[in-house]
């Protein structure tokens, strides 16, 4: 029998970070409490710029956006937003957010020390480029790695994929 396996990547689907931000801005263009501030958010290139007013309204449009990834299914923690204070640019405060994609090494490595000390012995794992493949005869095993990758306290997101 050949071996099962899948691969732990760390991806966003792009469409859909385009569709929460779109349905950001139509709320943010819509509330009351942003009529007339000069409330926006959009790309700017591969970032998300938000701007408004004062540094309140600009985290409460980043609190909006968060929400619309969240009902999208996307993880907060694929969003990096550097410090949490906007910026002064002028008469608006400017923030801006970007996207984390792929594993770096270093956390490829913790995800690969998580499942060897786990002690599953049939389990293999390799990392390859910004993503950690992992196999075995079991099937039963690899669930196992999937319960226990899904339980464990990550600071960057997971997604797991062509599993066979």
């Amino acid at each position: 029998m050949a071996d099962a396996s899948f691969d732990v990547v760390s991806k966003v689907d792009r469409q859909e970070v385009d569709n929460a931000l779109n349905q950001a801005g139509k709320e943010i263009a819509q509330r009351y409490d942003f009529k007339n501030v000069g409330a926006s958010i959009a790309w700017s290139g591969e970032t998300v710029l938000m701007v408004a007013n004062s540094a309140d309204r600009v985290l409460a449009i980043l609190d909006v956006f968060e929400t619309k990834l969240i009902r999208r299914g996307v993880s907060l923690k694929a969003l990096e937003v550097g410090d949490r204070e906007p910026k002064v640019s002028g008469k608006e405060y400017r923030l801006v957010a970007s996207l984390k994609e792929g594993l770096s090494s270093e956390n490829a490595k913790k995800v690969t020390k998580l499942i060897r000390d786990e002690g599953l012995k049939s389990v293999k794992t390799q990392i390859t480029g910004d993503e950690v493949h992992v196999s075995s005869k079991s099937r039963d095993d690899l669930q196992a790695v999937i319960a226990l990758l899904r339980t464990a306290e990550l600071k960057f997101a997971i997604q797991f994929t062509n599993y066979r």
